[in-house]
This record gives structure tokens, C-alpha cells and sequence, in this order.
């Protein structure tokens, strides 16, 4: 028997801002993908998940900055990949990195990243995921033992190995996710990342030169200690999935667990930051 969603088309303005924001309001719901469209985007959730109280308490469509307007739809079991290739574009970071689907040709960038997300978040389309990116970038992992915390479609752990990171674990509390990454580390003849399905407590008695953590704000704050305590010494702490109002909350748990503060990234105010032990 086939799952029947009901599909969420927004419109939203204005579209980047208002998007980022509803989607990431959205995320922390039984939502499982979202398509960019012309004026807004899809959002697509399982009809059995779905209750007519569920998405009242959004705080944008109480928000008079914003203009927001959906329609509902029901339908079968959605074909992904179709939707996906319908709308992904290949994405470029600093020009050394690209990302793209497995239908775009190869590139001579120096780390051609080939993901395919299914209904994984992590394609290096938000702005949470470009900045983690450019850490990465900066940053020299070579032989670096690294965990890749809410990996989504693993696609830092995989520019992690291409950059020498060794070995890295790859940790998702989302089956779907789990599943996803396991593909793309194989599309990408990754060989030491390991996948795992779970949360923070699976760090227990682990020990990490680099952690990345693109999660949500209270998820970071909730599960800080748990970084901190399996960070090796001089290690390397990347966070974001957060905004620029966030940052107070985020550095104050930061500091007072003994990480120093070393850089920032921001982007359409969403912001990534960079802690070493």
C-alpha cells in the first residue's frame, strides 16, 4: 500500500528571507522534504502525521513582515528523485567545492561532491550547510578523527574525507537520513565514514579532533556538553543551523565549557561559528 501525503504549497514574501525562516519552523515538524518553487516551496508530510493544530503555533503566519498563503494537497507516494531533478541546481562554494545531483557531469573542481537527498536535508543550498562548507574549506583535517553530528545527506563528512579527516563518524536521529548518507558516502567512494542512526548519546566514551554540528539551536544548546566532553584537546567545534539573534545563547555555552571563540560566518542572517577546545 502506497503513503498518502498531503503536499503544503507556500507562497511566501519576501520569498528568500521568508522561506529560510518557514522552513526551518517547519523542520522541526513531521515534515520530510521541501521543493523550491517559483514563489515560495513545497513541503510534503505523511497524512497520518499531519493534524489540523499542527502548524498553528508558526510564528510567521502571525508575523505582519511577511506575506504567507498555502494551498493542501493530497497525494501518493511522491517521486523524489523526479522532484529533485526537476529542481536541483549545481551549487559552487568559494570555488573549490561543487555539489551536485548524479545527473550533472563531473566538474575539474578541486572536491566535485556528488549527492542525491532523497529526503535528506544537507544539499549546500541553505546557507547553514554553504558556511559549514567554507570551514571546512579553511580548515586542514587531514588524519583527523571526525564526527559529523546530524549529518542529514553527509555531505560535510564526505568533504571531510576528501580533505584527509580519518576516521569520521556520520550520526542522524533520522532513518531516512541514516539511510541517505550511507548511499552518499558509497557514491562518493568514501571509505572512512561510518553511519549511525541515533542522537547524542551514542558520543558516550568517544573522542573527536573535529566536530561539526549543523543542527537547530536547541538541539546545540541541549546537546553541547556531550561535544565538549568528547572533544580532544586543541580539537576543532563548527556549529551552525542557528541565526544571528542565536549567537548570545550559543557562545555563552560555548565559553563556559572552555571553548575560545576563533571565527564567523554569516549568510542571510543565519550564521556558523568556529570554537577550538
Amino acid at each position: 500500500m502506497s503513503t498518502i501525503y498531503l503536499g503544503f504549497h507556500f507562497s511566501v514574501a519576501p520569498k528568500e528571507l521568508g522561506s529560510e525562516i518557514l522552513i526551518a519552523e517547519l523542520g522541526e515538524k513531521p515534515f520530510e522534504s521541501f521543493i523550491e518553487t517559483t514563489d515560495g516551496f513545497s513541503a510534503y508530510i505523511q497524512k497520518n502525521l499531519y493534524t489540523n493544530d499542527l502548524i498553528d503555533d508558526i510564528y510567521l503566519f502571525q508575523s505582519s513582515e511577511f506575506n504567507i498563503s498555502y494551498t493542501i494537497e493530497e497525494i501518493d507516494q511522491v517521486n523524489w528523485n523526479e522532484e529533485w531533478e526537476k529542481n536541483f541546481e549545481p551549487i559552487d562554494v568559494d570555488g573549490k567545492c561543487h555539489i551536485r545531483a548524479p545527473f550533472h557531469p563531473k566538474t575539474t573542481a578541486e572536491y566535485d561532491i556528488v549527492i542525491e537527498p532523497k529526503m535528506s536535508f544537507g544539499t549546500g543550498h541553505h546557507e547553514t550547510t554553504h558556511m559549514m562548507i567554507q570551514h571546512l574549506l579553511e580548515t586542514d583535517v587531514a588524519d583527523l578523527k571526525t564526527l559529523d553530528m546530524g549529518c542529514g545527506t553527509a555531505i560535510l563528512a564526505i568533504l571531510a574525507e576528501m580533505k584527509g579527516a580519518k576516521p569520521i563518524d556520520a550520526i542522524d536521529i533520522d532513518n531516512w537520513c541514516y539511510l541517505n548518507s550511507i548511499e552518499n558516502a558509497e557514491r562518493n567512494n568514501c571509505h572512512e565514514i561510518r553511519v549511525y542512526e541515533g542522537d547524542a548519546t551514542l558520543l558516550e566514551d568517544k573522542n573527536y579532533d573535529v566536530i561539526i554540528a549543523n543542527i537547530n539551536r536547541n538541539i546545540l544548546l541541549n546537546d553541547m556538553q556531550h561535544y565538549v566532553d568528547c572533544l580532544n584537546k586543541d580539537g576543532i567545534l563548527l556549529l551552525s543551523g542557528f541565526y544571528t539573534e542565536d549567537i548570545p545563547f550559543i557562545d555563552a555555552s560555548c565559553t563556559e565549557k572552555g571553548l575560545t571563540f576563533v571565527k564567523k560566518f554569516e549568510r542571510n542572517k543565519w550564521v556558523s561559528l568556529k570554537y577550538v577546545n
